[in-house]
């Protein structure tokens, strides 16, 4: 689970299309905690505040979760782009946002406060904070896959549409277990001067993107089939304090080749694990699944009512979503 602290090649011989896939059968595995920030497409609606006693934006026809991306015309970047245009508007606004993919548009009329400025109705923000596990990097093409699941937006719940993000160092500090109901926490420090890499996509199968610091390769395990992968035994990589990573072992009850995500149904039989976290915690999302000499997937969901039990996604699901 993603912590928030506030994200094939074609080939065509004789006209008969083969496809081939571009990543690595050997790749480092990861299992380092890592600071994520992601960059907003535009700027996310959250919220609305009432203006002169009436929703003024939500009459409009904005909706919570919607992606605003241009102001009369103007494209909107950031918080600061977007109040910079509002500042020097007449106080009747063109709005464009996105919504489910679709661009629309509504006419916004402002008012002023007491200091002169304009009062739009609004909550937004622009980026994501947080933390979360690195799960591998291709040794050839510096490629990295972390959390195996997409971040969003805890006010919206919707995946956030990025422009680009980065991870950062980060070392963690302390952990709140889980109990039945409710998933624990890690907590930890995000060094943001310590950049690791950068982020592309943010997809339901992780967030990707190119690694930037140095990479070692006595890391590397053979990239499991999925019908390589078999219920039983298995471990997964994590960092529970500091910067340290350890192995944990794990039972795969079940493999689910056919979903997108959640193809492997797992419980925790690590006592000193459990002792730390009583299962799996927020910030744990990504942790690689590793089976004999094999990286098979990676940690990405907790069942809530009972936390010793979680998911994963095949590594194959990630690393096909990392090239595309």
């Amino acid at each position: 689970m993603f912590k928030k602290a506030f994200l094939s090649i074609l080939l065509t011989i004789l006209c008969i299309p083969t496809f081939a896939n571009a990543y690595s059968d050997y790749i480092i595995v990861g299992g380092e905690n890592i600071g994520i920030e992601l960059k907003a497409d535009g700027v996310m609606v959250v919220g609305f505040y009432k203006v002169n006693n009436e929703y003024i934006a939500s009459q409009a026809g904005l909706e919570i979760g919607d992606m605003i991306t241009a102001i009369d015309n103007q494209k909107v970047n950031s918080i600061y782009d977007l109040t910079n245009k509002i500042k020097t508007s007449d106080g009747n606004i063109n709005i464009e946002f996105k919504r489910d993919n679709t661009t629309k548009s509504i006419e916004l009329q402002l008012t002023k406060d007491t200091n002169n400025n304009y009062k739009t109705g609004i909550y937004v923000k622009d980026s994501i904070t947080g933390i979360g596990t690195l799960t591998y990097i291709d040794p050839n093409t510096k490629l990295f896959g972390a959390l195996g699941h997409e971040i969003t937006d805890s006010r919206t719940g919707k995946m956030l549409i990025i422009s680009g993000g980065s991870i950062y160092d980060s070392k963690v500090t302390d952990i709140e277990p889980s109990s039945n109901g409710t998933p624990g926490e890690k907590n930890a420090k995000i060094d943001l001067e310590e950049t690791q890499g950068t982020i592309h996509e943010n997809t339901v199968k992780g967030i990707f993107g190119t690694y930037t610091d140095k990479i070692d390769k006595s890391k590397l395990y053979k990239v499991a089939k999925p019908e390589e992968v078999k219920k039983g035994k298995a471990e997964i990589l994590t960092v529970l304090n500091d910067d340290i990573i350890e192995k944990y072992e794990i039972e795969i009850t079940n493999i689910n080749t056919i979903q997108e995500t959640k193809n492997i149904s797992f419980k925790i039989t690590d006592q000193k694990l459990l002792e730390k976290t009583n299962g799996i915690v927020q910030g744990m999302s990504g942790s690689p699944i590793i089976q004999g000499e094999y990286i098979i997937g990676a940690v990405t969901h907790v069942v809530v009512d009972n936390p010793h039990k979680g998911y994963g996604i095949l590594i194959t699901n990630m690393l096909e979503e990392g090239e595309n």
